[in-house]
């Protein structure tokens, strides 16, 4: 990844937190806002650096939480636990396949939202869990699941529009020709 799509990848985390804000269509037909980071943190984990993936989970940790009730900063580690976690282990990840992409936001909406309520309840904050609780973080789960390929095809629209593709240099020209045998 080169720096322009990691600051591509930072202005749609951006976006993403201002969308989430203040947008309100999705909020009222789901009940729900479907929270963007985690897919974003999903496709910075498999397809950036460790810059670029710090540079979004701190980031967009941040932005979300200063928006929100949330202690500023809290989000920042689950993020950071789930992006670091994909990063480590995305050679053994086939990334480019839409259902591996919907796992992987799946696991991510429903992870990060849980890692930040264990981390509320360790700090002595009484955060509302009921059944209605459950009701949304399944409906933030599928929504970043079904969000995640949705990114990944933006960002590989952005990549192809906006950067060189890669050359594979060979010493050996293509209408060379070998002769075998005696001269």
């Amino acid at each position: 990844m080169n720096w322009l799509n990691s600051i591509a990848v930072i202005v749609v985390t951006f976006l993403a937190v201002f969308v989430e804000v203040a947008g309100d269509l999705p909020s009222r037909w789901l009940g729900v806002r479907i929270d963007l980071l985690p897919a974003l943190v999903v496709y910075a984990g498999l397809h950036g650096g460790l810059v670029t993936l710090s540079l979004v989970t701190v980031l967009g940790g941040l932005w979300f939480d200063s928006f929100s009730a949330n202690p500023l900063g809290i989000s920042v580690l689950p993020l950071a636990a789930v992006g670091f976690l994909i990063e480590k282990k995305r050679d053994l990840i086939v990334h480019d396949e839409i259902w591996v992409q919907f796992l992987l936001g799946l696991a991510a909406s429903l992870v990060v939202p849980l890692l930040t309520l264990v981390l509320l309840v360790n700090l002595g904050r009484e955060p509302l869990v009921n059944w209605d609780f459950l009701r949304k973080w399944i409906t933030m789960g599928l929504g970043g699941g079904i969000m995640t390929p949705v990114l990944f095809r933006v960002f590989y629209c952005w990549e192809r529009t906006f950067a060189y593709p890669s050359v594979s240099e060979s010493s050996f020209r293509p209408d060379r020709q070998i002769k075998r045998g005696p001269y």
